[in-house]
């Protein structure tokens, strides 16, 4: 059953396509992840599926009902997480999630907070303010309070970014767990290592979807072989690879992937750099990444 129904979707900001001609669909009890640079236009998609922004054009139903007809009423069964979540500050753990709850006309909410403060690990802490929280225990707050009034689809706009490393571990054992109990989970990222724990995947740019499907069958059509190279100067060896070879190179802060068609050996792009004062401190193949995909799509 499909759950989110998205067909032919555009949102313009004046001269700006944000949203073009965008379709999708979502199953029931999906993790849906949709990725891509910041400005590709997922934050507007998410708020459009929200009922907080109108398209220009296109068709959305949610739970088989249309968004324009029956906003209110989707509003009721949809948990919204935003970039910038409002967490009252002065107010506790318990407090915020009694507020929530409160707004969504849950009055018997006492035994879903106990549960979802066990889920989320924020119990020891429930008396704390929420100006006091770390960022990830902020997230896991703000998803408990997302959670309050049982939704059956869970919006979640790149909910890790800002987060440390662990509290995004933790924060993605919950997602997980979410998954598995039948809540259909729709999330932004641009963390494309993230997006590997998705059923599917839709890769944006420029307001449109270029990629779609689950993460081992768009490593099976692209179909490319990857060598991660270290190597110091970086940025020289990554002229001479573009200048010199045939192959794809791609840069990643330390280090380059070189994208080639079939298997080369190491040796062959070891000897050209070393030939150019390149001095080689590691390299290894490895297994195509979704940040590979992504990087070979857009050039």
């Amino acid at each position: 059953m499909n759950i989110v129904q998205v067909k032919n979707l555009h949102k313009s900001y004046g001269t700006i396509k944000a949203v073009n001609d965008v379709s999708f669909s979502i199953n029931k009890g999906e993790m849906f992840g949709l990725v891509g640079p910041d400005g590709a236009g997922k934050t507007t998609i998410i708020k459009i599926l929200c009922g907080l922004l109108r398209a220009d054009k296109g068709e959305i139903l949610l739970l088989e009902k249309n968004i324009l007809e029956n906003k209110k009423e989707i509003q009721k069964n949809i948990g919204y997480l935003s970039q910038k979540f409002s967490l009252y500050k002065d107010l506790t753990v318990d407090e915020n999630i009694e507020f929530f709850a409160e707004i969504h006309n849950v009055s018997d909410f006492q035994e879903r907070r106990e549960k979802l403060l066990d889920f989320t690990r924020l119990k020891p802490f429930r008396n704390r303010l929420a100006d006091q929280l770390s960022g990830g225990m902020k997230q896991k707050l703000a998803l408990a309070c997302c959670l309050i009034h049982r939704p059956k689809i869970l919006f979640l706009d790149e909910p890790t970014t800002g987060v440390d490393p662990v509290s995004r571990r933790d924060f993605w054992k919950i997602l997980s767990q979410l998954s598995k109990d039948g809540i259909t989970i729709f999330m932004t990222t641009p963390y494309l290592d993230e997006a590997e724990r998705c059923n599917r995947v839709a890769m944006m740019n420029n307001g449109q979807i270029i990629a779609l499907d689950n993460p081992n069958n768009l490593k099976e059509k692209i179909n490319k072989h990857v060598i991660e190279i270290v190597c110091t100067p970086i940025r020289i060896a990554y002229k001479i690879l573009k200048e010199k070879t045939s192959f794809e190179a791609q840069l990643f802060g330390d280090r380059i992937d070189v994208i080639t068609d079939t298997l080369v050996d190491n040796k062959l792009i070891t000897d050209l750099l070393n030939e150019n004062n390149i001095e080689v401190i590691d390299i290894r193949k490895k297994t195509l990444s979704l940040e590979n995909i992504f990087m070979h799509l857009i050039k």
